[in-house]
This record gives structure tokens, sequence and C-alpha cells, in this order.
């Protein structure tokens, strides 16, 4: 193969190694976080209490209304490009489509766009792994910080373990949710609601810090999402966040994540701050999948 041979990553027969940015150019159906393909074989471990139903390579969408784990991509290791655009015009009620679906569509230029590379991250070697040991991988949560969620999933749920800083030091963040919210309810199915009320405590940027968040969610939409990579049938997640402290509310933000088989979010909204309609059009960031 020629990109085997320009030097740029060793490959194998089974199609490891070749350079890619994206699953679909891979046999194996898995880019891996380094821009190589992972083996045609691939069956990559979600940690150390993998379920045995796990994505294992190929997906192909079957349209029954459910998303499995078995249809979502959360393996370490996994990434993909997303066009992420800050405080754009965008509005998230979309447009009617036939059957009570809606249909959004976010292939157009935004204010502030670019392209970023985004990995599911591995927790081995990480200086944060003994504190999360049931971790599944971690991933950035905004463009405008630094910041990582630790997630663990199985095939009932993913949840958010904790936050923190890419590096280790007196003024790390490390916080852990008590209990873990719950981000996704699995599998995603229409009108399916979840919440979750966890304790948050730990350091923020050295600083000890203890408080409340409530994750509020429900899959209030069906319909199709087009993105810069293609257009996709899609449910959708709305979730409203409210953090506060002895009884007092410290933030308060809506999102949406635009879910499909075999891709996952293909697509998220996050709201700014103290945002009050259920339905709005200047978000504070936005992403979806581009080529």
């Amino acid at each position: 193969m020629l990109l085997c041979s320009m030097g740029v990553a060793a490959c194998g027969d089974d199609g490891s190694g070749i350079p890619c940015t994206e699953d679909a150019q891979c046999p194996s159906q898995f880019c891996r976080a380094d821009g190589t393909c992972a083996p045609a074989d691939i069956d990559a471990p979600l940690g150390p209490d993998a379920p045995t139903d796990a994505p294992s390579g190929v997906c192909t969408p079957n349209h029954d209304g459910a998303i499995t784990l078995a249809e979502l991509p959360l393996t370490a290791g996994k990434m993909a490009t997303f066009r992420v655009a800050l405080d754009p015009t965008f509005d998230t009620a979309g447009s009617a489509a036939t059957g009570g679906a809606r249909r959004w569509d976010l292939t157009a230029q935004l204010a502030m766009d670019s392209d970023r590379p985004l990995a599911l991250l591995s927790p081995i070697g990480t200086w944060w792994a003994t504190k999360f040991p049931t971790a599944s991988y971690a991933a950035l949560l905004s463009a405008e910080s630094d910041l990582l969620g630790v997630f663990q999933v199985d095939a009932t749920a993913l949840v958010l373990l904790g936050v923190v800083s890419p590096a280790a030091g007196a003024f790390r963040t490390e916080l852990a949710y008590d209990p873990p919210a719950k981000i996704l309810a699995l599998p995603v199915a229409t009108a399916g609601t979840w919440a979750t009320t966890s304790t948050v405590s730990g350091t923020a940027q050295g600083a000890l810090v203890s408080y409340t968040e409530r994750y509020a969610s429900l899959v209030d939409q069906v319909g199709t999402m087009a993105t810069p990579y293609g257009e996709f049938p899609v449910v959708r997640v709305a979730t409203d966040l409210t953090r506060s402290s002895f009884g007092s509310t410290l933030l308060t933000k809506r999102s949406f994540a635009w879910v499909a088989e075999c891709f996952g979010s293909i697509a998220t909204v996050q709201s700014q701050d103290f945002e009050s309609s259920a339905e709005f059009t200047d978000p504070a960031e936005v992403r979806r999948l581009a080529p």
C-alpha cells in the first residue's frame, strides 16, 4: 500500500498502521487516537470491567429505535474530527419533518469555526488512573478548557466519574462525582428519561471545593441531523445541568446531543450559562462531525 511505503507508519497485512483521521478509512473501522488504523480483528477493551457486548469494529445501523452499547463507539482510542464553533447562531429547534420528526442542519459555516481532532483517551498511564480505577476513557469537555471528563461505560449507562486536569501538580483539578452522574441511559430510546444528583468534591485548580450537580435528561426528539460528514437519523438527548451549593444556584446550563447508531454523538450544542428557554439560538458551543 502506498501510504505504508511513504514512511508515515508501519502497516500490517491486517490494515494496522494505515494513517487515518476517521473510522471509515480503516478496514477495521477503527481509527486510533494516534492517527493510525487498528488491526481488522481488534477487540479493544473499554477498561478493567469491559462488558462482553462492547463494540469490536464494524457496526451496521439497524434503525430499530434503540441505540445499544454495541452501536456506540465508546472505546478508548477512538477519534474523530469535529467542526467546533464558539458563540455562533444556531436554532436548536430545527425544522418540522414528516411524521412529527425534526430536521437539523449544521452543514453551514458558523462563526469561529475550526476543525479539531477529538479522541477518547485511555486511562492507562495517566496521573489520575488510580483515582478512577473503573474508568473506560477520558474526553475533553469543552473547546474553551483543557479539563477532561472521566467516564465509565457498560451495557446500562455512560456515567461521569470525575473531572481532571491533563497534568498533576499543586494546581491540578481532581473532582469526583458521588454517585457518578448518568450521561446516557442505555439503550437510548425515544422518551427515555434519567436523572442524577451528585456531590462533586475534590480540588479545582488546587483549591478544595464541594458542591452539588444535578443532571436531568430526556430523549425529546427524533429526526435527522445534517453535518459536514453526512446526514444521520438521530435521537436528540436534552440535558439540564444545575450546580448548587448550600441552597444557592451557582449555574444552570442546557445541552443537546444528537445520537446516531454506530457513530454516537454526531453533534452537540451547549447553551450559554443560565439559559431559560427550552430551545435557543445563541449557543455557547456547537460541535458536529466533520470529514
